[in-house]
């Protein structure tokens, strides 16, 4: 029992944290992909941009928190994504708006956001400086620990402060989507112009404003999850660099252009990630005795090494284009 509570606290609780920001992120990624046909690279850089106004927020009013006893980071997380979408918004203006109007391939959108991407990188890190910092500014992060009613488990499950509220936003931002995108008039529209941008804008559908809708919901997302990312571990100036490549890993492997198949690609993801640098020795223990002499297991079976664990995404997203070029769920199309 000891082994399987480790089991749980190094992957299943690991992999859902892990799976629940590539989702947020990669539902960005596929959101824009979907209405203006284009990979999108600086969206790991506006995760870190929604982070790191959350972190200025709270240096400039840490105790706003206190008073009704949560993180001060939750309380400016709503701030931040405001600034993060005004920001998206702002990009697309600036950028790709005017690329679009000379009816450039998606290919020079591309290389466009791999300029907003070292833009962006260089902004945060003048302003934030190269090192880690805590959005725990005057707060304390609560850790809990729970222990199992059976005999002879001593090792407790253990979950973080954070990680319970990511679970909560996650499923909140996922329902709050659902309902957006199949019961409003605008979330209909999204989906009429992501079929087919020609046919809604002859049927009076204004596509400027859903382009604008788009990049709204993207930059929010972003934010949510690249504060919550750095709730749970610390914020780093760099945090775009180890997100870019799993959130369009999980983008692809759903399905691009299908946000449902983006939440399902993030948690493919993160779980396997989780699994690969996991040490399945750990779980062979109770049978060790069992096992014939000659075979000796070694002292770490995991499949990678922690150092490599952002190749997984890499292998992943290369199977699935082999094996299933769509992805797990068809579709261009929200």
């Amino acid at each position: 029992m000891n082994e399987l509570v480790f089991f749980i606290n190094n992957v299943v609780i690991a992999g859902s944290v892990t799976g629940s920001i590539y989702a947020i992120g990669a539902i960005g990624v596929t959101l824009i992909f979907s209405i203006m046909r284009f990979a999108h690279f600086a969206h790991a850089d506006m995760m870190t941009f929604g982070a790191f106004m959350v972190l200025l927020l709270t240096t400039l009013f840490p105790a706003a928190g206190a008073s009704i006893g949560v993180p001060t980071a939750l309380i400016m997380l709503p701030l931040a994504m405001v600034l993060t979408a005004a920001l998206a918004v702002g990009i697309d203006k600036a950028f790709y708006k005017p690329l679009r109007a000379h009816g450039v391939k998606p290919i020079v959108l591309v290389i466009g956001s791999l300029g907003v991407t070292l833009m962006l990188q260089g902004l945060i890190r003048l302003f934030s400086g190269t090192g880690g910092q805590s959005l725990y500014v005057d707060d304390r992060k609560e850790i809990f620990r729970l222990a199992l009613p059976f005999e002879g488990v001593r090792a407790p499950i253990v979950i973080t402060e954070p990680q319970l509220y990511l679970f909560v936003i996650t499923l909140v931002a996922v329902v709050a989507l659902h309902i957006f995108l199949n019961r409003s008039r605008l979330g209909k529209a999204m989906r009429a112009m992501s079929d087919n941008p020609e046919l809604a804008q002859a049927s009076g559908i204004n596509t400027n404003t859903i382009v604008a809708v788009t990049w709204v919901i993207a930059g929010g997302l972003a934010a949510i999850a690249g504060t919550l990312l750095s709730l749970d571990v610390t914020f780093k100036p760099d945090l775009s660099f180890f997100l870019l490549l799993p959130i369009f890993a999980a983008a692809i492997v759903g399905g691009v252009g299908h946000p449902y198949g983006a939440i399902a690609g993030g948690f493919v993801v993160g779980f396997a990630e989780t699994l690969a640098v996991f040490n399945w020795n750990v779980l062979l223990r109770p049978f060790r005795d069992s096992l014939p002499a000659w075979l000796e297991l070694p002292s770490n079976l995991a499949f990678v090494g922690t150092e490599y664990k952002i190749v997984v995404p890499f292998f992943i997203l290369v199977a699935i284009l082999v094996w299933r070029p769509t992805g797990l769920f068809k579709g261009k199309v929200i």
